[in-house]
């Protein structure tokens, strides 16, 4: 599904929250990037032991597989406002706390080959519905968390809001510099 473009969002397409993870996305091919995003997390993850991945940049973060988690749940929320706004559903959807999420979730009890396996699950899955979108389907919106979202601003903050995590995930926790997995367990 390497060849779906979708036209970049208006601003008025997306809460301004959301801003931040559209303008992350480069260009306007949402099925390159996601099937490159899904190579570049096994890539980083499958660096990463499991007792590296209980690693945190500071006290109160999230680990390293609670990153993985929050991306997998992520994705599942965005991807599920895609489908219905992108089948015409008017009905509201609600917001979702993702402090509240991770805890509960237990992610750092979970082996993280599970927890990648699960991500590529849920990515294949995003990859499998954005593919079978009709063009029509695109610029509808709906209401997600109090705010107007389309369609094609869901499918951007997919790519930017794993972008952004990847960026925490090289910039705060040292993942893909070669050395991540020594420094993890220092810091433990």
């Amino acid at each position: 599904m390497t060849s779906l473009s979708i036209p970049r969002p208006a601003a008025d397409e997306a809460a301004p929250f959301y801003q931040r993870y559209i303008a992350r996305v480069s260009g306007e091919n949402i099925g390159e990037q996601l099937i490159d995003q899904l190579a570049e997390v096994e890539r980083l993850f499958g660096a990463v032991d499991d007792t590296a991945a209980l690693a945190r940049y500071a006290p109160g973060k999230w680990s390293v597989k609670e990153i993985l988690g929050h991306l997998a749940d992520g994705e599942r929320i965005f991807s599920y406002r895609l489908l219905c706004v992108s089948r015409g559903d008017g009905t509201p959807l609600p917001g979702f706390d993702e402090n509240a999420y991770v805890p509960v979730a237990e992610f750092d009890e979970r082996p993280l080959r599970e927890l990648a396996a699960e991500f590529r699950a849920v990515r294949l899955s995003t990859v499998a519905l954005l593919k079978g979108l009709p063009s029509a389907s695109w610029s509808r919106r709906g209401n997600a968390s109090g705010n107007p979202v389309s369609a094609r601003a869901l499918a951007y903050i997919i790519v930017g809001h794993v972008t952004h995590h990847l960026g925490v995930l090289r910039d705060r926790y040292g993942l893909g510099s070669g050395t991540a997995t020594a420094s993890y367990a220092e810091n433990r």
